[in-house]
């Protein structure tokens, strides 16, 4: 998990104190979230304005499902939202950087050396989408066998981080999120672009746990956590097609 986004536990959790959350005029810097008539503020005390009418209403509807007490565990794509406006805002090339990072140890390199069953799947799913990586992003990766780490190159992670860099603060930020919920940021980027849904993204995530759990059985923890993130995989999907 990318260390950009909000921890729930690090924000107050203030009683109700509205009516109905909706989405204001767009003014020159993009959408305000209201609570009744009052725009909603973020933990830093900044406007809670977003850049699409389409995300101001994805956290407007956060706000209007929340019972007496604020619970931002709840909230997602609000945390994301205070991530970008308080904090991301202000660090942009070390977010970059972490997406770059990510770039370098990119889960879709490291093909398994056996069985063949598992190399074939790998193969079939991972391969089009480092074709795609390399040809529609310029990002070349070399692939590995096994778990013994292999460098990309400097360029690549060069690249890497240009690539993230051209995000405004919304989209940078559910970039860095997922690139740590997916352990690669090709698969992040292949989800902000609309080249995976956030579901297929977390499938190919996790080819190699999906195998083992085909071959010996799912581990109900396991398998508990592994549903935890796969909603944040399906809200980051909503996140990114409200900023398109």
């Amino acid at each position: 998990m990318s260390q950009f986004k909000e921890r729930p536990d690090q924000l107050y959790r203030p009683r109700r104190f509205w009516t109905e959350a909706s989405v204001g005029p767009r003014r020159d810097d993009g959408w305000p979230v209201l609570l009744d008539a009052r725009t909603a503020r973020t933990p830093a005390k900044a406007e809670l304005v977003l850049p699409t009418e389409a995300l101001a209403r994805l956290v407007a509807d956060e706000w209007n499902g929340v019972g007496e007490v604020v619970d931002y565990a709840l909230m997602p794509a609000t945390r994301l939202a205070f991530t970008a406006i308080d904090r991301v805002s202000e660090t942009r090339a070390e977010v970059a950087d972490e997406v770059g990072r990510y770039a370098g140890s990119d889960v879709l390199c490291y093909f398994a050396d056996s069985p063949a069953a598992l190399v074939d799947r790998e193969e079939e799913r991972w391969g089009p989408i480092l074709t795609w990586a390399e040809q529609d992003l310029g990002l070349h990766l070399e692939r590995a066998s096994g778990i013994v780490h292999r460098p990309q190159s400097p360029e690549t992670l060069a690249r890497a981080r240009a690539l993230a860099a051209e995000s405004d603060d919304f989209g940078l930020t559910g970039l860095a999120w997922a690139a740590g919920l997916l352990g690669s940021a090709v698969l992040a980027f292949a989800l902000q672009r609309g080249r995976l849904s956030g579901a297929d993204a977390f499938d190919l995530s996790r080819l190699d746990e999906q195998y083992q759990a085909e071959q010996w059985g799912v581990d109900a923890e396991a398998a508990e956590r592994a549903e935890a993130h796969k909603s944040e995989a399906l809200l980051l999907d909503r996140w990114f097609a409200a900023l398109r």
